[in-house]
C-alpha cells in the first residue's frame, strides 16, 4: 500500500469528491483526518458527515480521524492541525478539497455571499497551507494538492465569485510551488472536472454547451493518488483530472 504510515489531511471530506478521496486514501494505506463542518449525520444543512466517512472507513478496517472545522474561521484551522499533529502524527499530504459556490447576477450577490465564497474557496486553503506547510518545511517532504475548476478559465454568465476565487486559487498555488520548492515540498492544483455533487445538483444535461460528461467523485482518485506521491521535482501545475495519464505526468 503506498500511503502505509501516511497522514493525510482532506478537507471537505463529509461527502462528494472529498469522502471518495478519503475511502481511496485509506485504501492505500492512509492515516486520513476527515474535516468538514458537519460532524454527525443529519447536524449539517446538506446530506453527510465526518461520522458516515470514517465509519465507511473504520468498517472497511482503514485507519480515520473525524475532526470538524469550519474552514472560514482560522482557530478551527489552526485546532485541526495542532490535533492532528497530537492524535494521528506529522502530516504528509494536505488535500484542500473543501469549496462551496453562488452563480446569480450582479445584482443579486451580496457582498456577504461574496466574501464567503472567497474565504472558503482562497482563505481557508492559505490558512490551512500556513499551519500544515512548517512541519512539512522541517521534514524537507510533503505534497499539497488544491482542488481547482475549469470556472478559473471559462467565460461564465452569473459566475462572479466562484471562478474568480478558483483562478485566485490556482494562482496561489503556483506561487506557493515556488516557496516551497526549496524545501521540496510540492504544491499542485487538480480540476477534477464535472462531478456528481450536490454543486452540480441542478445540472441540465441538455443545457451542455461544452459537451461534458459527468462523473462520480471516484474518478477523481487516481490523479489524486499520483500528485500525492510527487515531491518538488512535479510542483507548480494546473491540471485537469481529464488529462490524466494522457498529457500529463
Amino acid at each position: 500500500m503506498i500511503f502505509k504510515d501516511k497522514v493525510v489531511v482532506i478537507t471537505g471530506a463529509s461527502r462528494g469528491v472529498g469522502r471518495a478521496l478519503a475511502i481511496g486514501f485509506s485504501g492505500e494505506g492512509a492515516t486520513v483526518v476527515a474535516t468538514a463542518r458537519t460532524l454527525r449525520p443529519g447536524a449539517g444543512v446538506f446530506e453527510g458527515s465526518l461520522e458516515e466517512t470514517v465509519d465507511q472507513i473504520t468498517g472497511a478496517g482503514g485507519r480515520a480521524l473525524a475532526i470538524p472545522c469550519d474552514m472560514t474561521v482560522e482557530a478551527e484551522i489552526r485546532s485541526l492541525v495542532d490535533r492532528t499533529l497530537a492524535e494521528a502524527g506529522p502530516i504528509d499530504v494536505l488535500i484542500n478539497n473543501a469549496g462551496i459556490s453562488h452563480h446569480g447576477p450582479l445584482a443579486g450577490l451580496s457582498v456577504e455571499e461574496f466574501d464567503r465564497v472567497m474565504s472558503v474557496n482562497l482563505r481557508g486553503p492559505f490558512i490551512t497551507c500556513k499551519y500544515v506547510v512548517p512541519g512539512m518545511m522541517e521534514r524537507r517532504w510533503g505534497s499539497i494538492i488544491n482542488l481547482a475548476s475549469r470556472n478559473a478559465i471559462w467565460d461564465s454568465p452569473e459566475d462572479l465569485v466562484y471562478g474568480p476565487s478558483k483562478a485566485a486559487l490556482d494562482r496561489f498555488s503556483q506561487n506557493l510551488a515556488e516557496d516551497l520548492k526549496p524545501y521540496n515540498i510540492a504544491v499542485n492544483a487538480l480540476s477534477p472536472g464535472l462531478i456528481i455533487s450536490y454543486m452540480t445538483r441542478n445540472w441540465d444535461p441538455s443545457n451542455n454547451p461544452r459537451g461534458l460528461d459527468i462523473s462520480p467523485p471516484e474518478v477523481v482518485l487516481p490523479a489524486a493518488l499520483w500528485l500525492a506521491q510527487q515531491d518538488a521535482s512535479f510542483t507548480g501545475h494546473v491540471l485537469l483530472r481529464n488529462d490524466f495519464r494522457k498529457t500529463w505526468p
